[in-house]
């Protein structure tokens, strides 16, 4: 067994696991404080490898944790058409992460036996990393457990997540879907963005102006990296950039939607637009301040509805009869979905909370737009969808008018990053469906209006007693719960209520919402009530808000 892994013995010793460290690979991947992740990071290596030669693809390896504080670190997958890594290999990641320094190797070989891996086959590897002090040598264990493989590795040093994904996608379809260099991403992105908005009547240089705050994070690096291929198309007020301030720190997309305040550090002036990333840019949030003072977030649920709406027109526009959902989760407050439906139109999946569930109902469609309220999310078009969007714009006997909606089809297939949620990418499209439809910020805040609501969090001694059904919607135990929640849900107006456990703490996640904040406080109240007495509750009852 040593013989025949004889690099990947001697160079795992270099990157010990610590004895009964155990961690669980998730949605995000792997994450925790940085300094205990030097053995994951090679094994994942490794991992990455082997998912190589069985697919014979290029695979992934972002190192980054997102919008989890500076001193946090973690790493994920990333599968051959940029997608998340499939769930059978995340049994395998974290099998491999768990195994204590003597099993590594018999844990190694029964994955390779597991999937019938030729390790004959050629292994590659792409590797990106965030800003983090860690990420820089954490990096490096990665490119050692692909190099104890025998399996190539291309490192391309800082980029944002969906970067990466990206890259991996272009690669794998051998150039259709792009360039996978840094380079091909922008000019790819910033001249669908130019194309979309060159025929803008009316665009005055106020319409062109957006603050971005950075989360002092990747994006910012990048986001000015690729301002020069914007050609002044879009002028940009970057703060957070990195410069002084410290990752995702009272900054960043996560705070603004937690906090329901601007980031700190950002001037930004009565109806101006502003924009948060969060730490590795896969997420975005928008927000203004009215001339009262008031704080506006407009969340994910806002931006899949601003992209629906101006899709649909443009379908219309062509007369494609196209297959058009929109993807939520429980999360997505109640006047989105009623809007989408009853208004637009369309057709409302929800999912089990999570990116790949979402990703993958949206699959199902010919376009399926998907945002999580937490402002990550992206758009999927069919080969099929693509392929009529390019028949329409080709066809000499289309009509000018039907052509130009064609072509703005065309350019917002491109200006998307389809492989995952891409702030930059994200970003780009909202500001040019703002310009080309001449709107406001507040005209777009005004298309619908948010239901109250508020989430609070119950301490139980074990979450697992907690089990949902419909999407996360409604609690088949403890026995009783959904009951009481029905029942206190009945007394206010407009109202709906749901529990779900967390998946990284011994919590239970409450929403609620109802036509008033007040309401929706009492509701969340008298639920969190029903979770600490039918789920055992530890520490104090919950407490009513003030």
């Amino acid at each position: 067994m040593m013989a025949q892994f004889p690099e990947v013995s001697q160079q795992s010793s270099l990157h010990p696991k610590p004895v009964g460290l155990l961690l669980q690979y998730a949605t995000a991947g792997f994450r925790t404080n940085a300094q205990h992740l030097d053995h994951v990071m090679f094994r994942m290596g490794v991992l990455a490898t082997l998912r190589s030669k069985k697919t014979k693809a290029t695979i992934g390896v972002m190192v980054t944790a997102s919008h989890n504080p500076e001193e946090d670190n973690g790493v994920k997958l990333i599968d051959p058409m940029g997608e998340m890594l499939s769930q059978k290999w995340e049994g395998f990641a974290t099998q491999l992460a768990n195994s204590e320094q003597d099993d590594f190797l018999t844990a190694l070989k029964d994955v390779i036996e597991k999937e019938s891996i030729d390790m004959s086959q050629d292994g590659s590897v792409f590797v990106g990393r965030d800003t983090r002090s860690s990420s820089a040598s954490l990096s490096q264990s990665v490119l050692d457990g692909v190099s104890a493989l025998g399996g190539h590795s291309k490192d391309y040093g800082l980029l944002t997540t969906p970067q990466l994904h990206y890259m991996v996608r272009c690669q794998n379809t051998q150039g259709k879907y792009g360039e996978a260099t840094l380079e091909g991403y922008y000019k790819k992105l910033s001249q669908a963005f130019i194309q979309l908005t060159k025929n803008a009547s009316n665009c005055t240089d106020d319409q062109k102006h957006l603050t971005v705050d950075g989360a002092n994070g990747i994006g910012a690096l990048k986001l000015r990296e690729m301002e020069c291929h914007l050609k002044k198309e879009l002028h940009i007020s970057l703060f957070n950039d990195g410069s002084k301030g410290k990752l995702n720190h009272q900054c960043g997309a996560d705070f603004v939607k937690t906090q329901q305040k601007a980031p700190t550090g950002i001037t930004i002036n009565p109806g101006e637009r502003g924009c948060s990333f969060d730490g590795d840019a896969d997420r975005l949030v928008y927000y203004y301040i009215d001339t009262e003072g008031q704080f506006h977030l407009l969340d994910g649920d806002k931006i899949a509805t601003l992209i629906c709406t101006f899709l649909k027109e443009l379908f219309t526009q062509v007369g494609l009869n196209l297959k058009v959902a929109v993807v939520q989760t429980a999360y997505a407050n109640g006047s989105s979905t009623n809007y989408l439906e009853d208004t637009m139109k369309v057709i409302v999946r929800c999912t089990k909370t999570g990116v790949k569930h979402l990703h993958h109902a949206a699959q199902e469609f010919d376009v399926g737009i998907y945002f999580e309220a937490n402002g990550h999310g992206t758009v999927l078009f069919s080969e099929a969808a693509e392929e009529k969007i390019q028949q329409l714009v080709e066809n000499v006997t289309t009509d000018e008018e039907k052509r130009r909606a064609g072509l703005l089809l065309q350019n917002t297939v491109n200006v998307i990053n389809q492989t995952v949620g891409d702030a930059i990418s994200d970003m780009l499209l909202i500001e040019a469906i703002l310009i080309i439809k001449g709107m406001t910020i507040q005209q777009w805040d005004a298309i619908y209006s948010d239901l109250p609501n508020r989430q609070l969090k119950v301490k139980v001694a074990d979450r697992r007693v907690i089990d949902t059904t419909d999407a996360e919607r409604r609690a088949v135990s403890p026995e009783g719960l959904q009951e009481s929640i029905d029942t206190l849900v009945k007394n206010h107006r407009r109202a709906r209520s749901f529990v779900r456990p967390s998946g990284t703490e011994d919590v239970v996640r409450v929403y609620s919402e109802a036509e008033t904040q007040e309401s929706a406080d009492a509701l969340a109240h008298e639920v969190s009530l029903a979770v600490y007495r039918l789920a055992g509750g530890v520490g104090g009852e919950p407490k009513p808000l003030s």
